[in-house]
Parts: C-alpha cells; structure tokens; sequence
C-alpha cells in the first residue's frame, strides 16, 4: 500500500482532485481538518488538553474559539501542538487498519500544511495540487465569496510555489478540468486498479 500526501495552496481544487481518487481507485482519503475535528470531540485527549488550555466554553463553540486564537500567535503555536500530533496518531492507527484491508491499495491525506506539520517524512509520496493563480482567485470568489484582498492574505501566509514544488515528488497542474487532472492521476497511478 503507498501513503501518499496531497498538498496545495487555497484555491487549487483538491477536494476535488481527492474526489475524482475517491471514486475511481481503490483507497481510503483522510481530510485533516475533518480529522482535526474528530481529534478534539469531548471525550478524547485532545478535547481534554485544550480545555485545560481555553476554557471548556470556548473549546465548545467554533466562533469563541476563531475568536480568541485571531491574532494571536503565542495561543495558536500552542493549540496547533495539541492537535496536531493527535490527528498524526490517529492517522497513523487509520494506516494501520487500512493495510489490514486487502481490498485497499492507496493511503491519501489531505492537507495545505502537510509540509510544514513533517508529514514528508511519514509519507511515501508528496502530490502538490497546483493551479495558475488567477484559476484559484477567480474558484474562491465564485464558490467562497472571498475578496481579492482575502485572498491574497490567505496565500501570503501559504507555502511559495517553489517550496511546494520543492517538497513534492509528483504535481499535478489542475489549472484546467479535473477530467485534464484525471488524465495525469491516470498516468501516475497506471499500476493500480482503476474502478469505473
């Protein structure tokens, strides 16, 4: 089974990159911020932790906590060392379960920190989803209603496009049509079993 990282700068499209993986190969596909949100339901470790760290009113509702971490480095170094390495642990227990599973030839985990969270040495691949810049500015205002300036301040907080390049073994440049995208997957998966 191969462990492979999609990563990618907002706005590239690779939700819908995973989407088209989903449904023509045979794999399991993990969105880290969906993880991130399991990691911390009550009950479990990191729920615990954070609660210890902002107040279990805050920890409840999503906005509170947007709130209190908004401009606040110092506070979010520290949330971020609480969640990450729980989405790690549990993503590495998924691995686990999944190699157990014959039916399963493929390991994806999405994320846009993929890089700087060290998931590059866990992973046997890096994908970098790439798309021209004005592809992404004109996605996210059509489907996020985001502003021009919104955006530029997302992607200036973001990898660089060489740093991605740099630390991906494979791109794939999902400026066009994701049947275009699905055309270069095709390609780099050729040895897998293509489900129709």
């Amino acid at each position: 089974m191969k462990f492979i990282g999609i990563t990618g700068g907002v706005g590239a499209g690779k939700s819908e990159v995973l989407k088209f993986i989903k449904q023509h190969y045979k794999c399991k596909v993990y969105m880290a911020d969906k993880v991130a949100f399991e990691v911390r339901m009550p009950g479990t470790e990191c729920h615990k932790q954070l609660c210890e760290l902002l107040g279990e009113e805050v920890v409840g509702s999503r906005k509170a906590m947007a709130e209190k971490l908004f401009n606040n480095e110092e506070l979010l170094e520290k949330v971020n060392a609480i969640i990450h390495p729980a989405v790690k642990v549990y993503l590495l227990e998924e691995l686990e379960k999944a190699k157990q599973n014959p039916e399963i030839e493929l390991f994806f985990v999405e994320a846009a920190l993929l890089i700087e969270c060290g998931y590059g040495e866990l992973v046997d691949e890096m994908w970098y989803v790439y798309a021209d810049k004005q592809v992404r500015i004109q996605r996210l205002m059509a489907s996020r209603a985001y502003t021009p300036e919104k955006i530029e301040s997302i992607m200036a907080n973001q990898l660089s496009e060489d740093e991605f390049r740099a630390n991906s073994s494979f791109v794939i440049d999902n400026s066009g049509s994701i049947f275009e995208s699905g055309e270069q997957i095709r390609h780099k998966l050729e040895g897998y079993t293509w489900v129709r």
